[in-house]
């Protein structure tokens, strides 16, 4: 499995996909007045300094955020506007997490609830947000906190499920925690992220999604280095269930946005039908 403190992987091409993913489901919500909620279970810090020991130490930035950052690729515009909102007094050094991103786009009718279990992350991230009456901070277990919050009072809004996939039990976790979401909430949108550490393994896990019985789940992978590499983290995907209208359409355009990058592969798919 991985070992993913955030600190030292942020704005790699897993981040350039799941926050492009992110920012598109967001802006579909957006599209009706009536409010929404995020829960982002796995919130992490917030906002990450690519200047850092930490990101200095394996630059999977490089690979990732930085490839984009000077991109007109009008796919991928909403996300990176995100980051350059962060960056605008020069040149590339800070990257935001889901947290800060999200709250970039509210309106003043919608809310954030963050989750994060890490003391030091749970820290800076309360700290971040300190103040903020449109944004819930807690410490707290996802698989047990989120029950409580399901279904919102809003009846509309999203749950973006980023877990770090440090031990192998967190595959079937998430996908019970999926399912006890869903049944308590079953037409709320759902984003899942997962890592592709092999083609084969991705898949299964996939799979196992699909085998929970819950319809509309659509898939996008990205794999920035193509099929044959030996990196650890060869891509990632995200799983949607309940996806917008027009979603898919948009979902393909970042698709062969990513594939523009040599040797990259990308696709869009369902996994579970309509």
């Amino acid at each position: 499995m991985l070992s993913y403190r955030h600190a030292f992987h942020a704005g790699n091409h897993a981040d350039v996909l799941k926050h492009a993913v992110l920012v598109l489901l967001l802006n579909a919500l957006k599209r009706k007045d009536k409010p929404f909620v995020l829960i982002d279970t796995h919130a992490g810090a917030g906002r990450y300094d690519l200047a850092d020991p930490k990101a200095q130490r394996t630059h999977e930035y490089e690979q990732g955020i930085s490839k984009w950052w000077h991109s007109d690729a009008p796919a991928l515009a909403p996300y990176l506007d995100c980051v350059r909102a962060l960056n605008q007094d020069g040149p590339l050094r800070w990257y935001p997490g889901s947290p800060l991103i999200a709250r970039m786009l509210l309106r003043p009718q919608d809310r954030l609830a963050l989750l994060e279990l890490h003391p030091t992350d749970f820290t800076a991230l309360a700290a971040g947000f300190e103040g903020d009456p449109a944004v819930q901070v807690v410490r707290a277990d996802a698989h047990v906190q989120l029950k409580a919050w399901l279904p919102p009072p809003e009846r509309r809004g999203l749950v973006f499920i980023d877990p770090p996939y440090e031990l192998r039990k967190e595959e079937a976790q998430v996908v019970d925690l999926l399912i006890e979401a869903h049944r308590r909430w079953a037409t709320g949108i759902f984003a899942i992220w997962f890592p592709i550490l092999s083609r084969l393994a991705a898949q299964r896990f996939i799979e196992r999604l699909a085998g929970t019985g819950i319809r509309r789940q659509l898939v996008i992978e990205y794999m920035p280095f193509g099929e044959d590499t030996t990196v650890g983290l060869k891509g990632s995907g995200v799983v949607i269930v309940n996806p917008p209208y027009q979603l898919q359409a948009e979902l393909s355009a970042i698709s062969s946005t990513l594939e523009t990058s040599a040797g990259a592969r990308s696709r869009v798919r369902w996994s579970v039908e309509e």
